[in-house]
């Protein structure tokens, strides 16, 4: 079999090491909806959340998962269009540490519960999540599970893992960065130097004490400011492009535009601090398959350009700047053409119909939700008609979506000029870090077919052995090594190899 690898956490060590295992495996195995209950002390417990909402201040509630229960636990309301819809079925976010230090589930402190309050189908956000992480494209995991308010069955929700400290060891290997969400409207425009102008429009998540905006301000001076015969250097010290390739890229091709390529918000950006560059990372997915219309038709929908950029184009200057610089265009087209590669009916039918054979009972059982179940059994593969406040509105069918946008855009992107072929993955050659190591080192920028990684002595012996049985982001790997330098051979399924130099330090 051959595994899709950029960036690796789980692996397995044959030369007597045990198996590594990271915070929510367990919890986001494949296969399981989980049943969470709230169970409030308090009468008026909604009445509270509601009151609470505006300050996104955490109530005290027993949280039970799947039969464990996390007391004096912190649940709140969540969202913004997703929590102002009219059910009762709203979005909830748990923070099992909020109240007690060191309160974990499967090491996860936080999590989200989101309520497909526009998806008939209950699979947009877990589709896209999973094609992301399947392509090692930074993004949180995703799951379901079935939820009960003080006993009474509330529904079926997508559980989504909350992108934190944790979520940043795993995929970065460092989490004492700055992250910053989007959110509001992160343009990523410019507006002067004073950290203030930008507190209305960001957020910042780690470091709040520090309040050092600096780096983000740098980075948007460097987008905005720069020359354009600068912009290539000036930028690539500050950014990831492939991060943000594989950002702008997946949302684009799932027609997601509540995100930075349309609304300009529901992203982080990470300031890793091995490659003192910004990372881009996905968040908020439920308006994948382009649910999120901005004005624009279904049919304007399905054949959104590789060019397009919301008007003004000033207002998104990340895209606007790319797509005026040849170079920096072709790499976003290559990258587009990679993984249109892998976005065709085939490679999603089966999946779509394992998901919805899992979830189908808690749908249906789900009276709280905004769709029929007919209405959730024919969206899976057709566009349905419904009813609202404005007015009648499509939403597509997972399956003729994806068959319709294909189609489109494989006919745009072969006139585009695409360098790499829409039917073939793009090698990528490794990165070691620290480099010098003396107990561990991180390894990404895996060739995409790499199955196992061997650490070789100047003598020739092989020291270690791993298997790369896991597509997770980010793998560390522990050595114990005598000190000098070593070979961490790269191994391909088809016998293709790649070597990097490691320098093992006392």
């Amino acid at each position: 079999m051959k595994f899709i690898i950029k960036l690796i956490t789980g692996f397995t060590l044959l030369s007597g090491f045990a198996v590594a295992q990271n915070e929510g495996n367990l919890f986001f195995t494949e296969g399981i909806v989980h049943e969470i209950h709230f169970n409030f002390s308090q009468s008026n417990y909604w009445d509270s959340l509601v009151a609470n909402e505006p300050s996104e201040t955490y109530m005290i509630c027993n949280v039970t998962i799947d039969g464990i229960n996390y007391t004096n636990s912190g649940v709140r309301f969540k969202g913004n269009s997703s929590y102002n819809n009219p059910s009762q079925k709203k979005p909830f976010k748990i923070d099992l540490e909020e109240y007690v230090d060191g309160q974990t589930h499967d090491g996860l402190k936080q999590l989200s519960l989101n309520n497909a309050f526009k998806d008939p189908s209950f699979l947009r956000e877990k589709l896209a999540l999973d094609f992301m992480r399947k392509h090692q494209i930074h993004a949180p995991r995703a799951t379901f599970a079935r939820l009960y308010l003080n006993g009474t069955y509330w529904g079926l929700y997508s559980v989504i893992e909350d992108v934190g400290k944790t979520f940043l060891s795993q995929h970065y290997g460092n989490n004492d960065g700055n992250l910053f969400k989007g959110d509001p409207q992160g343009r990523l425009t410019w507006m002067g130097s004073d950290p203030a102008s930008y507190y209305n429009s960001y957020e910042l998540k780690t470091n709040e004490d520090l309040n050092d905006w600096s780096d983000l301000i740098a980075l948007i001076d460097a987008l905005n400011n720069s020359s354009d015969l600068d912009l290539i250097d000036a930028l690539g010290s500050r950014l990831n492009f492939d991060a943000w390739y594989d950002y702008w890229v997946v949302h684009h091709l799932f027609v997601n535009l509540d995100s930075y390529i349309g609304s300009a918000h529901n992203y982080y950006i990470y300031h890793n601090e091995f490659s003192d560059k910004f990372e881009f990372i996905a968040w908020d997915e439920n308006e994948s398959f382009g649910n999120f219309t901005m004005g624009l038709t279904t049919t304007q929908l399905l054949n959104l350009s590789h060019t397009y950029i919301p008007q003004p184009a000033n207002q998104r200057p990340l895209m606007k700047r790319i797509l005026e610089n040849e170079t920096l265009k072709q790499a976003y087209i290559n990258r587009y053409c990679e993984l249109l590669a892998h976005f065709t009916p085939e490679a999603f039918e089966s999946r779509i119909d394992s998901l919805a054979n899992l979830i189908r009972p808690y749908v249906y059982e789900d009276n709280l939700k905004t769709y029929s179940n007919n209405q959730f059994e024919q969206n899976l593969t057709q566009d349905i008609n419904v009813q609202g406040p404005q007015g009648g509105t499509t939403i597509m069918g997972l399956t003729s979506f994806i068959a319709s946008r294909r189609s489109f855009l494989v006919q745009e992107l072969s006139n585009a000029g695409c360098t790499s072929s829409i039917s073939n993955e793009q090698l990528y050659s490794g990165r070691l870090f620290p480099n010098p190591a003396s107990d561990y080192f991180f390894i990404d920028q895996l060739n995409r077919s790499v199955q196992t990684i061997e650490i070789v002595g100047v003598d020739g012996r092989i020291y270690q052995q791993h298997q790369t049985t896991d597509v997770n982001p980010v793998q560390k790997i522990d050595i114990n090594l005598p000190s000098g330098i070593y070979l961490v051979k790269l191994i391909s399924d088809d016998g293709q190899m790649n070597h990097l130099k490691l320098m093992v330090t006392p």
